[in-house]
């Protein structure tokens, strides 16, 4: 092997091993997150998270950000993608009234997990039937079942799904969920639906919490309650969906370090932190205004993580799956809509 000489007397050039820097990503998610308030400002019916995975989305595509999204700011978009995103659904607990659930009575709640185990397990089978690659069965059965955007960014940091598998599972379940704010209200009438029915229909199918409280919405105050406490309901469910994930996945790699030399914990810190802040809450010890900003800062960190998620989002490589991928999507809309609106109809 021939050896590199230098010449003699000439300085020795240390090898730069910089770091890449995260701010110029964690940056452009805020500025991100902000545009995305804005939108829902100016369209109230375009939920702040809906509008910041799109907004990830169209940044990963435009010509002028393209090359930063890619480059100099990755790091820091991924890095919104996994932290930003715990922080968030651990305030997300603080969102959750358990006293104002546990009031809905219980066939509700055997309702609602009735839901969630049949849309979680019938898209799980499909995903994995129909071939979708890695781990978008698991991710979008996720998302479909509990709650979104917010759902698969918990469960992906459990299951160390690759960063294509979460952003595409995302986009597809960001989609869907949007396109229910306009479809839904239109069955209500066909359907016979009452507005309290309506909404407990919305709160049980529909995926993201700003998307159900667009949805329900449009059928007044008494169906906007209803959807949203049968909502909280189901995100109650995001922390014992992911211990058993985590628990899943300890099982099959057991044995197995993460790299700092330590075994992945049985339960992720940021599942304890949600039901931390959750029985904080149900103590009723927050003051109003401490809830309203935690609820502030919960949709800010949301944003910038979705913002991070989206920018990830590759149309090429998701179109090589897109048949396969709207297909699940479409089967699991069906069975999530009817699944929740039998459960409506068996407790009204």
């Amino acid at each position: 092997m021939a050896l590199l000489h230098r010449p003699q007397g000439a300085p020795v050039r240390p090898v730069s091993r910089e770091t890449p820097t995260p701010w110029p990503g964690l940056a452009m998610a805020v500025g991100g997150a902000l545009t995305a308030w804005c939108v829902h400002r100016l369209v109230p019916a375009v939920p702040m998270l809906t509008a910041s995975v799109v907004l990830g989305i169209a940044a990963a595509h435009l010509p002028g950000l393209r090359t930063l999204v890619r480059g100099a700011a990755r790091p820091g978009l991924s890095l919104a993608g996994r932290r930003l995103m715990r922080m968030g659904i651990v305030l997300l607990g603080l969102g959750l009234g358990l006293d104002q659930v546990l009031r809905l009575g219980w066939a509700t709640v055997a309702m609602v997990v009735g839901v969630v185990a049949a849309t979680f397990l019938g898209t799980l089978w499909l995903g994995r039937r129909l071939g979708l690659p890695g781990d978008q069965p698991l991710l979008i059965a996720t998302g479909y079942s509990i709650c979104g955007a917010s759902a698969i960014g918990a469960v992906s940091e459990v299951s160390g799904s690759d960063e294509e598998d979460v952003a595409a599972s995302v986009a597809l379940v960001t989609l869907c969920g949007t396109l229910a704010i306009g479809i839904l209200p239109l069955l209500q009438g066909p359907l016979g639906l009452s507005d309290p029915a309506f909404g407990r229909w919305v709160g049980a199918g529909v995926h993201d919490v700003g998307q159900v409280v667009a949805t329900a919405q449009t059928a007044g105050p008494a169906a906007l309650g209803e959807a949203v406490l049968v909502k909280l309901m189901r995100v109650a469910l995001l922390a014992p969906l992911v211990a058993a994930v985590a628990f899943s996945v300890r099982a099959r790699r057991r044995g197995v370090r993460t790299a700092s030399g330590r075994r992945p914990a049985p339960v992720p810190l940021f599942v304890l932190g949600f039901l931390a802040a959750a029985a904080l809450r149900a103590t009723g010890i927050l003051p109003d205004v401490a809830l309203e900003w935690a609820h502030t800062a919960q949709e800010a960190l949301l944003a910038a993580a979705l913002f991070g998620l989206g920018s990830a989002v590759h149309l090429p490589t998701l179109a090589r799956t897109g048949g396969r991928a709207a297909a699940l999507g479409l089967g699991a809309w069906v069975v999530v809509a009817g699944v929740s609106y039998a459960g409506v109809m068996l407790t009204v």
